[in-house]
């Protein structure tokens, strides 16, 4: 019998907001009406932003709202393996490169480029790489991967756009211009995107296809911001061999401002809303759910 799988990922790199309420709420309501099971993932590659206490108070603030997951909790840092297995059948098969240009040097290459009349940007506004890494030999990768130089990986998307072919995903929520329904997908947005990094096990695009195939999950609900980066995640998908979930992708909870909540603007979490005296239902109420 085929049972939908949800799942509500969080970072513990900080406390929860009022959008992450929204999230783990309505992946609980959908995951509930279509008689299915909802997961939660700990996303936790990042050892210098996530700390204990804020996976403890995600616990402490899901419980608070009243949603129920199941057992087992996946923490990413328990799974360095996995990705490491699939970077390394990409690189095995031609189609991610390392690329040893540090954070500088790349802003320094795209503010030339910008000179000669402007480069390129990804759906985040982050410029596309524009570093020369490919043209390297193959000796000369291996030199400096010997030697302890840092690195990137990155995946080389012509030749990963030429085995994939076209991409389409299954949206049932909306994008940012009210896609619905079959999308077709244009990974080459985001150019030669990073994967991995000589002192990171895997990027969020790497992970998140991993750990979703792995723990069967057939409904992928999120916000909108992450909308484009579907495209990245159907390549890899397709890639890898791994299944192809649904994509439901949801309104943001913004500020007065009109911005999305983050962490990085210090929202207001919902630790201090429990504790002006917020309860779940009020919760619901302020982030459209009703009850």
């Amino acid at each position: 019998m085929y049972t939908r799988i949800f799942r509500f990922a969080p970072s513990p790199n900080g406390y929860l907001h009022l959008g992450h309420a929204f999230s783990a709420l309505l992946n609980q309501d959908m995951a509930r009406a279509a008689g299915g099971r909802l997961l939660l993932r700990i996303e936790d590659i990042d050892a210098t932003r996530c700390r204990p206490e804020y996976e403890a108070a995600i616990y402490e603030e899901l419980a608070w709202l009243g949603i129920a997951w199941e057992p087992d909790v996946r923490r990413q840092s328990e799974h360095f393996d996995d990705y490491q297995a699939a970077l390394d059948r990409l690189e095995a098969e031609g189609l991610i490169y390392p690329a040893f240009e540090s954070r500088s040097e790349i802003s320094a290459l795209v503010a030339e480029r910008d000179r000669q009349g402007g480069w390129p940007r990804d759906p985040d506004g982050v410029p596309l790489y524009p570093g020369r890494a490919r043209k390297l030999s193959s000796f000369e990768r291996e030199r400096r991967r010997r030697a302890g130089d840092s690195f990137a990986l990155r995946l080389a998307m012509d030749a990963a756009l030429a085995r994939a072919g076209v991409l389409t995903w299954t949206e049932t929520g909306a994008g940012p211009q009210g896609q619905t329904g079959v999308v077709t997908a244009a990974p080459q947005m985001w150019g030669d995107v990073v994967l991995g990094r000589k002192d990171a096990p895997a990027s969020y695009h790497l992970a998140v296809v991993v750990d979703d195939a792995l723990q069967g999950v057939t409904d992928v609900v999120r916000g909108q911001d992450l909308f484009w980066a579907t495209a990245i995640h159907r390549l890899l998908q397709t890639l890898l061999g791994l299944p192809e979930p649904a994509y439901h992708h949801h309104r943001l909870i913004l500020d007065a401002a009109g911005r999305k909540l983050s962490k990085a603007t210090s929202a207001t979490s919902l630790r201090e809303l429990r504790a002006g005296g917020a309860t779940p239902g009020d919760i619901r109420r302020m982030v459209g759910l009703g009850r």
